[in-house]
Protein backbone atom coordinates (compact mmCIF):
# COMPACT_ATOMS: atom_id res chain seq x y z
CA UNK A 1 0.00 0.00 0.00
CA UNK A 2 2.99 2.50 1.06
CA UNK A 3 4.78 1.59 -1.90
CA UNK A 4 1.81 2.53 -4.32
CA UNK A 5 1.25 5.67 -2.61
CA UNK A 6 5.00 6.58 -2.96
CA UNK A 7 4.76 5.16 -7.04
CA UNK A 8 1.64 7.90 -7.36
CA UNK A 9 3.45 10.67 -6.08
CA UNK A 10 6.67 10.04 -8.02
CA UNK A 11 4.32 9.74 -10.89
CA UNK A 12 2.42 13.05 -10.27
CA UNK A 13 5.93 14.76 -9.61
CA UNK A 14 6.91 13.67 -13.24
CA UNK A 15 3.65 14.91 -15.04
CA UNK A 16 4.14 18.17 -13.15
CA UNK A 17 7.86 18.47 -14.43
CA UNK A 18 6.86 17.86 -17.80
CA UNK A 19 4.00 20.26 -17.67
CA UNK A 20 6.22 22.33 -16.61
CA UNK A 21 8.66 21.77 -19.09
CA UNK A 22 5.67 22.04 -21.99
CA UNK A 23 4.93 25.12 -20.94
CA UNK A 24 8.24 26.59 -20.59
CA UNK A 25 9.56 25.00 -24.21
CA UNK A 26 6.12 26.73 -25.67
CA UNK A 27 6.19 30.34 -24.09
CA UNK A 28 10.30 30.29 -25.55
CA UNK A 29 8.68 29.41 -28.53
CA UNK A 30 6.00 32.40 -28.97
CA UNK A 31 8.13 34.85 -27.50
CA UNK A 32 10.41 33.83 -30.25
CA UNK A 33 7.65 33.92 -32.70
CA UNK A 34 6.96 37.43 -31.31
CA UNK A 35 10.22 39.04 -32.06
CA UNK A 36 10.49 37.16 -35.33
CA UNK A 37 7.35 38.53 -36.77
CA UNK A 38 7.57 42.14 -35.21
CA UNK A 39 10.75 42.46 -37.00
CA UNK A 40 11.51 45.34 -34.42
CA UNK A 41 12.15 45.75 -31.17
CA UNK A 42 9.58 44.97 -28.54
CA UNK A 43 9.68 45.91 -24.75
CA UNK A 44 8.48 43.49 -22.01
CA UNK A 45 4.88 45.56 -21.82
CA UNK A 46 4.44 43.77 -25.37
CA UNK A 47 6.44 40.79 -24.56
CA UNK A 48 4.07 40.01 -20.93
CA UNK A 49 1.01 40.30 -23.89
CA UNK A 50 2.19 37.63 -26.00
CA UNK A 51 2.39 34.92 -22.53
CA UNK A 52 -0.67 36.74 -21.79
CA UNK A 53 0.72 37.02 -18.11
CA UNK A 54 1.28 40.59 -16.49
CA UNK A 55 4.70 39.62 -14.49
CA UNK A 56 7.74 41.15 -16.51
CA UNK A 57 9.68 39.13 -13.76
CA UNK A 58 8.56 36.03 -15.33
CA UNK A 59 8.62 37.52 -18.91
CA UNK A 60 12.10 38.74 -18.92
CA UNK A 61 12.99 35.33 -17.27
CA UNK A 62 11.90 33.59 -20.47
CA UNK A 63 13.46 36.17 -22.64
CA UNK A 64 16.78 35.49 -20.73
CA UNK A 65 16.30 31.60 -21.42
CA UNK A 66 15.51 32.05 -25.10
CA UNK A 67 18.78 34.20 -25.15
CA UNK A 68 20.66 31.04 -24.04
CA UNK A 69 18.63 28.79 -26.25
CA UNK A 70 19.81 30.40 -29.25
CA UNK A 71 23.34 30.29 -27.97
CA UNK A 72 22.94 26.82 -27.36
CA UNK A 73 21.35 26.31 -30.63
CA UNK A 74 24.45 28.01 -32.59
CA UNK A 75 21.95 29.88 -35.02
CA UNK A 76 22.70 32.84 -36.75
CA UNK A 77 20.08 34.67 -35.15
CA UNK A 78 20.62 36.57 -31.56
CA UNK A 79 18.22 38.76 -29.42
CA UNK A 80 19.54 42.17 -28.36
CA UNK A 81 18.31 43.76 -25.35
CA UNK A 82 18.08 47.38 -25.97
CA UNK A 83 17.54 50.31 -23.48
CA UNK A 84 14.07 50.50 -22.11
CA UNK A 85 14.07 46.88 -21.34
CA UNK A 86 13.54 46.33 -25.50
CA UNK A 87 14.62 43.02 -27.13
CA UNK A 88 14.95 42.38 -30.47
CA UNK A 89 15.61 39.45 -32.85
CA UNK A 90 18.33 40.23 -35.49
CA UNK A 91 21.07 38.56 -37.15
CA UNK A 92 24.54 38.21 -36.04
CA UNK A 93 26.41 41.09 -37.19
CA UNK A 94 29.25 38.57 -39.31
CA UNK A 95 26.36 37.34 -41.41
CA UNK A 96 25.32 40.99 -42.70
CA UNK A 97 27.46 41.32 -45.31
CA UNK A 98 27.30 38.30 -46.37
CA UNK A 99 23.83 38.15 -47.15
CA UNK A 100 22.94 41.74 -47.35
CA UNK A 101 22.59 41.21 -51.73
CA UNK A 102 19.76 39.38 -51.24
CA UNK A 103 17.73 42.03 -49.72
CA UNK A 104 15.29 42.51 -52.61
CA UNK A 105 15.05 46.60 -52.06
CA UNK A 106 16.62 49.20 -49.40
CA UNK A 107 13.95 50.48 -47.26
CA UNK A 108 13.89 53.99 -48.85
CA UNK A 109 14.69 55.62 -52.39
CA UNK A 110 17.44 58.23 -52.29
CA UNK A 111 15.18 60.93 -51.79
CA UNK A 112 12.87 60.03 -49.06
CA UNK A 113 16.28 58.84 -47.44
CA UNK A 114 17.85 62.51 -47.78
CA UNK A 115 15.03 64.34 -46.28
CA UNK A 116 14.72 61.69 -43.77
CA UNK A 117 18.35 62.42 -42.89
CA UNK A 118 17.97 66.09 -42.83
CA UNK A 119 14.72 65.72 -40.32
CA UNK A 120 16.59 63.05 -38.07
CA UNK A 121 20.05 65.04 -38.15
CA UNK A 122 17.92 68.84 -37.65
CA UNK A 123 15.08 67.76 -35.41
CA UNK A 124 12.86 69.13 -34.16
CA UNK A 125 12.82 70.92 -37.36
CA UNK A 126 10.05 72.72 -39.08
CA UNK A 127 8.27 71.01 -42.14
CA UNK A 128 8.39 74.11 -43.65
CA UNK A 129 12.45 74.39 -43.11
CA UNK A 130 12.46 70.88 -44.76
CA UNK A 131 10.80 72.02 -47.94
CA UNK A 132 13.01 75.08 -48.09
CA UNK A 133 15.89 73.14 -48.17
CA UNK A 134 14.75 69.78 -50.01
CA UNK A 135 12.34 71.48 -52.10
CA UNK A 136 8.27 70.75 -53.06
CA UNK A 137 9.01 67.15 -53.24
CA UNK A 138 10.02 66.75 -49.59
CA UNK A 139 5.84 67.28 -48.83
CA UNK A 140 5.83 63.89 -50.24
CA UNK A 141 8.54 62.28 -48.62
CA UNK A 142 7.01 63.74 -44.98
CA UNK A 143 3.89 62.14 -45.58
CA UNK A 144 5.61 58.54 -46.85
CA UNK A 145 8.01 59.00 -43.48
CA UNK A 146 5.12 59.32 -41.43
CA UNK A 147 2.91 56.62 -42.97
CA UNK A 148 5.84 54.63 -42.31
CA UNK A 149 6.10 54.98 -38.62
CA UNK A 150 9.84 57.04 -38.97
CA UNK A 151 8.74 60.65 -38.11
CA UNK A 152 5.96 62.13 -36.38
CA UNK A 153 4.54 65.85 -36.87
CA UNK A 154 3.35 67.91 -34.04
CA UNK A 155 1.44 70.94 -34.25
CA UNK A 156 4.26 74.04 -32.71
CA UNK A 157 1.92 77.29 -32.95
CA UNK A 158 1.02 77.78 -36.51
CA UNK A 159 3.85 75.54 -37.61
CA UNK A 160 4.41 72.15 -37.90
CA UNK A 161 7.50 70.62 -36.29
CA UNK A 162 8.95 67.05 -37.35
CA UNK A 163 11.23 64.70 -35.40
CA UNK A 164 12.06 60.74 -36.24
CA UNK A 165 10.22 58.40 -33.80
CA UNK A 166 11.53 55.42 -31.80
CA UNK A 167 10.82 53.07 -34.46
CA UNK A 168 13.48 55.09 -36.70
CA UNK A 169 16.07 54.64 -34.10
CA UNK A 170 15.79 50.68 -33.37
CA UNK A 171 15.55 50.47 -37.24
CA UNK A 172 18.42 52.10 -37.99
CA UNK A 173 20.29 51.30 -34.41
CA UNK A 174 21.01 54.53 -33.37
CA UNK A 175 20.04 56.00 -29.58
CA UNK A 176 16.81 56.97 -28.71
CA UNK A 177 17.82 60.29 -27.18
CA UNK A 178 17.86 62.92 -29.34
CA UNK A 179 21.10 64.69 -28.60
CA UNK A 180 22.85 61.15 -28.49
CA UNK A 181 21.52 60.34 -31.76
CA UNK A 182 22.14 63.53 -33.52
CA UNK A 183 26.34 62.25 -31.85
CA UNK A 184 26.25 59.07 -33.72
CA UNK A 185 24.56 60.75 -37.26
CA UNK A 186 27.55 63.06 -37.17
CA UNK A 187 30.08 60.96 -36.86
CA UNK A 188 28.02 58.90 -39.78
CA UNK A 189 27.67 62.18 -42.06
CA UNK A 190 31.21 63.32 -41.03
CA UNK A 191 30.77 67.04 -40.91
CA UNK A 192 27.50 67.20 -41.34
CA UNK A 193 24.39 67.57 -43.76
CA UNK A 194 24.97 70.14 -46.49
CA UNK A 195 21.58 72.22 -46.72
CA UNK A 196 20.70 71.44 -50.40
CA UNK A 197 17.96 70.31 -52.81
CA UNK A 198 18.93 67.08 -54.23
Amino acid sequence: MEKNKQQSINTNKLDKNANVEEKTTNNLALLEAALYVAGRPLDLKELCSVLNTRSKKKTKKYVKLLIQELVSRKTVLEIIELKGERFVLQLKAEFTPLVKKLVNRPLLSSGPLKTLSYIAYRQPVSQKRVVEVRGQHAYAHVKLLRDMGLIIAERSGRSIALRTTDYFADYFGLALETASMKRELKRIFGTGLKEEKQ
